[in-house]
């Protein structure tokens, strides 16, 4: 490898890296809660409960922890103005045509009709849903959860034809929405990024923020040629 080029980049500061492990730290108590409060009177989830100390403590604890996870999302967005402030807000995470583009060469190479991979950018279109699928969870699972948080204060948002069955609805979509993230997560997210052959049994970069050269040439080559492009004739 040319010595101008480093051995790793740093893809993800330390206030991003922060961001993200109260991110995923606050939605595994909120799967790992939820879901025992939402069967809380059916085995198994009835000894998940009281592994928490009782459908009263897991309540407080879902509860705390989705306020938390509100707070590191209200703090996200102050964080990308404060990059725009200076200039420095790098659109990558934005949906392109490309994006399509890739997808369908991606299954392509996949199925064995293309031999290289997609000429993929700083983020794939895997990891671009995987940013704006945490807006949209927030607009179903957030407002429906504060909702049911605070009902007495909800229900005058309400019309009185439809407080009889509007916290059905409320709590149908809270609690399916909260399945779909974390069948995403536990299967999609963490395979991709942790569970394939290879990084098993686990990538750093979430902790660190770094990766090597070679896997940036290797998963985002066109990020690559764009940071290192003019170098690799040096």
């Amino acid at each position: 490898m040319n010595d101008s080029i480093p051995n790793e980049i740093e893809r993800f500061g330390l206030s991003l890296r922060i961001q993200h492990i109260i991110l995923f730290t606050t939605f595994l108590f909120l799967a790992f809660t939820g879901w025992g409060l939402k069967y809380a009177y059916q085995d198994p989830a009835s000894a998940w409960i009281s592994f928490w100390g009782g459908a009263e403590r897991a309540g407080l604890i879902h509860r705390v922890a989705g306020i938390l996870l509100l707070l590191d999302f209200i703090y996200h967005q102050f964080y990308l103005l404060n990059l725009a402030r200076k200039q420095d807000l790098r659109l990558t995470m934005l949906p392109m045509p490309k994006d399509v583009l890739d997808l369908v060469q991606n299954f392509m190479y996949y199925l064995g009709l293309r031999k290289d991979r997609p000429y993929f950018g700083k983020f794939t279109y895997l990891q671009k849903f995987d940013y704006w699928a945490v807006y949209w969870g927030m607009v179903i699972i957030g407002t429906s959860g504060f909702l049911l948080t605070f009902p007495v204060m909800a229900s005058s948002l309400f019309p009185m034809w439809s407080l009889g069955w509007i916290w059905d609805i409320l709590f149908i979509m809270h609690s399916d929405e909260a399945l779909l993230a974390i069948v995403f997560i536990l299967i999609i997210h963490f395979y991709n990024e942790h569970l394939r052959s290879e990084v098993f049994p686990m990538s750093f970069l979430w902790l660190t923020g770094k990766m090597s050269i070679d896997d940036l040439k290797h998963h985002h080559p066109a990020e690559y040629d764009s940071l290192f492009g003019d170098k690799k004739k040096e």
